[in-house]
């Protein structure tokens, strides 16, 4: 039976409860199976389930009962405020983009493709082959599998020109997501109380490991080439920062792809100010109309440390990316992620590498850069028309989202609760500024469920800005 017969057993029983006394026992498994015509492993998912929720508790030999109540004292963690003393820093409960949106919502907030957007065949089957092979009882390397780190490093290697010094298999460490790697480079690269240049706005998830590491964080303005070069220059000199954290490729959230002048540029000024370049490279699989090109392509004297992540175009559940550099940098990146998380679980570095020498990945690219396409051209249309008052400037190349300017004046955080009461979950843009935003902007999702749903959801969103106007 499916997830879909279990729910609806759990929900008919949840009703049954509400209205039986505390200790009543519910039918046997038999008499469920039969009364919904479902299989005994449906029916005992249902009952773990009531139990996970507090609802029923289990008595070996006897049967199922309705939980009653039970009278718990209170608990005083007043102790732990004075223990863990005044916070560092302030950090959201949780982002935005990792929230849940019930399935009938219209879910335009999430950092992730939908999986019919993913290679489930693909993956399925590498994850099978992986779980049958040594790598289910083995320890991997620190650094990772040396054959999945040697892909990552061709990968580039294929893209650097004559002349540079390509990367070898010797300078990867493979991570548990791109998340973990950013939280290691940002300590290994820059000391505590230090600066850190960022775009801005920049991806959140950067903004936070920064805050976790005590780094103090630099905005640089820039436009849609990328960011100021003389900007960038002013700030590594005021600043006596040692570390520029950027994204050339379809950056999150605005889209923007670095021009092939702007990244000489502002990989002259690195190199001009003896400082690293970390090149989050997160959308190289999520081109829509150009193609990628990493500076790190361009560097050889390892001024570009460099994350790829596979994680938006394989699966969430893969959480396998990559760190590429050289020199001390690479030993200190890799010695914090042995500190960290030990190693990354060889099934899903092994699931990772199967997939990716499969003949179907660079089908499943293809498929995946005109369902980008399709979808980002569909929301953008759709806004233009139920919700014109928000401005999306130019179509982002690549990426997952669009970045929407709202009217000034608009109270974006009742924006999002008022879409959010009418089932559209949307993401306010403050979470992509280390200051102060820059004006309210929206980040909207278009590889989400339910695209046929975007003109009913930009209706809402058209809604709830008139609603303020």
């Amino acid at each position: 039976m499916s997830n879909d017969s279990t729910a609806r057993i759990v929900d008919d029983l949840r009703r049954w409860i509400s209205a039986a006394a505390p200790g009543a026992r519910l039918p046997s498994s038999r008499d469920l199976v039969a009364r919904y015509a479902a299989s005994p492993v449906t029916v005992q998912k249902a009952l773990r389930r009531l139990a996970a929720e507090g609802l029923t508790e289990s008595r070996p030999g006897v049967g199922t009962f309705v939980r009653a109540e039970r009278v718990v004292r209170t608990v005083d963690y007043g102790w732990q405020s004075a223990a863990l003393r005044t916070p560092r820093f302030t950090l959201p409960r949780s982002s935005q983009p990792l929230l849940t949106a019930p399935p009938e919502a219209y879910a335009l907030h999430g950092g992730y493709p939908e999986p019919g957007l993913l290679p489930d065949r693909l993956v399925r089957a590498a994850l099978g082959r992986a779980a049958r092979s040594a790598a289910a009882t083995a320890r991997p390397p620190t650094a990772g599998l040396p054959e999945l780190r040697a892909w990552f490093a061709a990968e580039l290697t294929a893209l650097t020109p004559a002349g540079t010094a390509a990367p070898g298999f010797s300078d990867v460490v493979i991570t548990p997501g791109s998340q973990s790697a950013l939280t290691s480079i940002i300590r290994a690269l820059v000391p505590p109380g230090g600066a850190l240049l960022i775009e801005s706005p920049t991806y959140w998830g950067a903004i936070h490991s920064a805050h976790l590491a005590g780094v103090r964080l630099v905005p640089v303005p820039g436009d849609t080439d990328g960011p100021d070069p003389d900007e960038l220059d002013r700030a590594f000199r005021e600043t006596g920062a040692r570390a520029f954290y950027a994204q050339p490729n379809y950056a999150n959230p605005t889209g923007v792809q670095w021009s092939p002048e702007r990244a000489r540029e502002v990989l002259d000024v690195v190199r001009d100010r003896g400082a690293f370049l970390i090149e989050d490279d997160w959308a190289h699989d999520l081109a829509i109309t150009t193609v990628p090109r990493p500076v790190a392509v361009d560097d050889h004297d390892g001024h570009v440390v460099y994350v790829r992540s596979l994680t938006k175009s394989m699966s969430p559940a893969v959480r396998v990316a990559a760190v590429i550099a050289r020199g001390p940098a690479r030993e200190r990146i890799l010695a914090d992620q042995a500190a960290e998380s030990a190693y990354v679980s060889a099934i899903l570095q092994a699931t990772a590498l199967d997939v990716v020498s499969d003949p179907g990945w660079p089908t499943h690219l293809r498929r995946l850069r005109r369902a980008l396409k399709e979808r980002r051209d569909l929301l953008a249309a759709s806004l233009a028309e139920h919700a014109p008052a928000l401005d999306i400037g130019t179509l982002p190349p690549g990426g997952i989202h669009l970045w929407a300017r709202l009217p000034d004046g608009i109270d974006v955080h009742r924006l999002v609760r008022d879409c959010k009461a009418a089932s559209v979950y949307v993401a306010a843009g403050d979470e992509w500024f280390a200051a102060e935003p820059a004006g309210p902007y929206l980040r909207l999702n278009f590889t989400g469920p339910s695209p046929g749903g975007f003109a009913d959801a930009a209706t809402v969103i058209g809604e709830a800005v008139a609603a303020q106007r």
